[in-house]
């Protein structure tokens, strides 16, 4: 056992402050040098996720507490990426739980605590966010048990530590409002209740393969921990693949962690992390084992993917003048890119060569993929998101979700109507007292696509929407469509603001005037059922005949700026986002009106088959 070392994950539901209080935690430790400059939330790297502010990709990084190394793992808190969370409990010993102390556990809490439980991993419980306002602790903690008993826990696991934080400000306390000035108290919990590495540095080589970064000078590297065994620089090692077969490489460079840095090392030895360069091909869930005694560890389990989209080339007639790549041949290649580091993915060719079926974990995953490839400067359009069904024993399986809303209680009524007629079935309601009530459902993954702009528009955007996959359930018949229609541009040409001005009675636009549309574009949401064909680019005539219109001015009300989600939330069917990097457009997949089926032969034939 190596003493000397300390492996552990921090799990939270999104925004619970999980990159805040690692953080505080690495400036603390000493990690940085005094003169460096030190960006807040310093493990989201990428763009994406300090925008949005939420963990995307699991990320490790390393702190010293007095002598002892302690290995951290950032993990993300959205249950779309729950591929990173498992890769991410195959790397530590122990996990420290964080929890909102106003908030209380989430269903992400409830999903990342179940992973770890069911891996053995002791936890240590922090209450973060002590300082807000409506913090309620004990009441929390109580919630923390009832869900650790909900899961099963053993009696070791529910005898767990707690430390509460206030991590923005870097102080942890061992009791509320003790004198600690420090996350003192945290680092001396982490040392003491999460149990050093396991592993025989003397033993048969073994390390797996949890995550894949990439270098523009070493080339692709293999994040791994070390489960037995020790690993020299320059040694041969067998790679164990997943299909069996066992390849001989040569390691030419080792890397351990040392806060955001990484650090060559010539030998590493049972239980640390370390990155290795220089082994090409490797995948995630492969074994590093010795050539001589092979011991291959077990392969990385991953749920399967709940949600398929279409990806498929721009073919609108503005494809080409914004994006670098815009053929198939660029998206196949991006997409078998995604795959060597993405293990929660999968790709499937269609029946065209121009379109591939992308699977995922929800909306939110396959988006930050649209988002990533629209930044790299692909052009592309995607088809509404459809659930995976399984076929057991003859029967269709559908994948359900577990739904906690937060709102209002003013709103109660038109939430249970909503989710009811997405066939959801409420499992319980709580109320705190504080005009805040918090409803529990369980309702076909089906029922959330698009549900989440509708509950905001409900709401008057004060519902808090979060869910989590749950299991199977047997196939629940059609679910209705969207409600309303959509504004379709009948021409091709430049908006006019006269134009816009006259259709703004109709529904919501989506454009502004001077934006290029082409027939067949959607330009707004029509208050009908059906769609509706719309000039947007008539001029207003001049004529030298007086009239008391004539000289009223134009006042357009502002158009709603569809974000990437919320177009993929809104399209049905027979509609396609169209994604370049400047911008997005939504369009009919047949772009002439007279060869495209309406809207309200479709809506009405989907009503008939729900009842």
């Amino acid at each position: 056992m190596n003493k000397q070392i300390r492996n552990i994950a921090i799990i939270a539901h999104v925004d619970h402050g999980k990159t805040t209080l690692v953080d505080t935690m690495l400036r603390q430790s000493g990690i940085f040098r005094a003169n460096e400059a030190v960006v807040e939330r310093v493990m989201d790297s990428n763009d994406l996720e300090r925008e949005r502010g939420i963990t995307i990709l699991a990320k490790n990084t390393a702190l010293f507490f007095h002598d002892t190394k302690i290995n951290i793992v950032d993990t993300p808190g959205h249950s779309d990426f729950g591929g990173e969370v498992e890769r991410a409990l195959r790397m530590v010993d122990g996990v420290v739980l964080l929890v909102d102390a106003s908030e209380g556990p989430l269903p992400q809490t409830r999903y990342v605590l179940q992973k770890a439980l069911a891996a053995k991993l002791p936890p240590v419980v922090v209450l973060n966010k002590i300082d807000r306002p409506d913090a309620r602790p004990e009441e929390v903690l109580n919630e923390i048990y009832d869900l650790f008993i909900d899961l099963d826990a053993t009696e070791d696991q529910l005898d767990f530590p707690i430390v509460y934080t206030n991590a923005r400000a870097g102080v942890a306390h061992r009791k509320i409002g003790d004198d600690s000035r420090d996350l003192l108290p945290l680092f001396e919990a982490i040392v003491a209740n999460i149990p050093p590495p396991t592993g025989d540095p003397a033993g048969v080589l073994q390390l797996q393969v949890t995550n894949l970064d990439y270098s523009e000078f070493l080339g692709r590297l293999a994040i791994c921990r070390v489960f037995n065994g020790t690993l020299n620089r320059g040694e041969d090692v067998g790679i164990s693949k997943l299909d069996g077969r066992l390849i001989s490489t040569r390691i030419t460079k080792l890397f351990t962690f040392r806060g955001l840095e990484r650090d060559e090392a010539e030998t590493v030895v049972a239980g640390d992390i370390v990155a290795i360069a220089g082994v090409e091909g490797i995948q995630i869930g492969e074994t590093l084992t010795s050539l001589e005694t092979p011991a291959p560890l077990e392969p990385l389990i991953i749920d399967e993917p709940t949600l398929a989209m279409i990806f498929s080339v721009n073919s609108s007639p503005l494809s080409g003048r914004e994006g670098n790549y815009v053929t198939s041949r660029d998206l196949r290649d991006r997409l078998a890119k995604e795959l060597l580091t993405n293990v929660s993915i999968r790709v499937e060719d269609t029946d065209t060569p121009e379109s591939f079926r992308v699977l995922g974990r929800g909306e939110l995953q396959l988006a930050i993929l649209i988002e990533t490839m629209r930044r790299e400067g692909f052009e592309l359009m995607v088809g509404k998101p459809e659930i995976v069904v399984h076929t057991v024993n003859g029967k269709k399986l559908e994948p359900v979700e577990r739904l906690v809303i937060d709102i209002p209680e003013s709103f109660i009524g038109i939430i249970m109507e909503t989710i009811g007629s997405r066939r959801g079935e409420m499992l319980k309601m709580s109320n705190h007292g504080s005009g805040r009530v918090r409803l529990d459902f369980k309702i076909p993954s089906r029922g959330l696509i698009g549900l989440r702009s509708q509950l905001l528009t409900d709401t008057r955007g004060t519902a808090l929407i979060h869910s989590i996959f749950e299991g199977w359930m047997e196939y629940g018949g059609d679910m209705a469509l969207r409600p309303t229609g959509a504004l379709v541009a009948d021409r091709p040409g430049v908006s006019t603001a006269y134009a816009l001005w006259g259709l703004q009675e109709r529904g919501e636009l989506f454009i502004g005037p001077v934006i290029e549309v082409y027939e067949g574009m959607i330009v707004g949401e029509n208050s009908r059922e059906q769609d509706m064909e719309v000039n947007v680019t008539k001029e207003k005539k001049l004529t030298n005949m007086r009239s008391s219109s004539a000289d009223e001015a134009i006042r357009l009300i502002p158009h709603r700026q569809l974000s990437l989600e919320q177009a993929i939330e809104f399209i049905a069917d027979d509609e396609f986002v169209e994604i370049t990097p400047k911008s997005i457009r939504l369009r009919k997949k047949v772009l002439q009106y007279n060869k495209r089926p309406r809207r309200w032969q479709e809506i009405r034939a989907s009503q008939e088959a729900a009842h």
